[in-house]
């Protein structure tokens, strides 16, 4: 199995319950946060959608420099929008990565501001941190919105309070 496959899987895995948490998102609380210092909940949700996006810059480039990207990221004001830019975004990242080879993903990749290099990592691992963990990240703090508003919140990777039974 190729790298980029395994990849994929796992993507794909992790997106069935992301996409659950995000079709919960309340319209009327995205502009909602639980401390001043946190993300409206509507910015984060786009965030959990624009980060898929991550996969192709870091399979078509080598490096990204934060100094000198114009970047557009796409804001959602609904759960029902947002659920389709998050099933739009998973099916391309999913296609890039069934395609790449595993010599590409081996690639170093640097992300950097200027001069300063924040890191230099090959982009397979790349993928796994900045796309697939940092979904997950996000998507754990889309849940605890979800709680904070008494939403219900959807088994993750088991029974939650909400959805005790598998």
């Amino acid at each position: 199995m190729k790298i980029g496959e395994l990849l994929a899987m796992e993507l794909e895995q992790e997106s069935i319950a992301t996409r659950k948490v995000i079709e919960r998102l309340p319209d009327d609380k995205f502009g909602w946060k639980p401390h001043e210092k946190s993300m409206e909940l509507g910015p984060l949700a786009s965030h959990v959608v624009n980060n898929l996006g991550w996969t192709g810059i870091t399979i078509e480039t080598d490096e990204l420099d934060f100094a000198g990207m114009e970047f557009e990221a796409e804001e959602f004001t609904n759960s029902s929008d947002c659920v389709a830019g998050f099933d739009s975004a998973l099916s391309k990242a999913l296609g890039q990565l069934r395609e790449v080879s595993d010599e590409e993903l081996m690639k170093n990749w640097t992300l950097r501001e200027g001069e300063k290099v924040h890191l230099t990592l090959p982009k397979a691992a790349v993928v796994r941190s900045f796309v697939i963990n940092h979904g997950i990240h996000h998507r754990a703090q889309l849940a605890m919105y979800l709680r904070l508003n008494d939403v219900p919140v959807p088994q993750i990777y088991g029974p939650s309070a909400d959805e005790p039974d598998m």
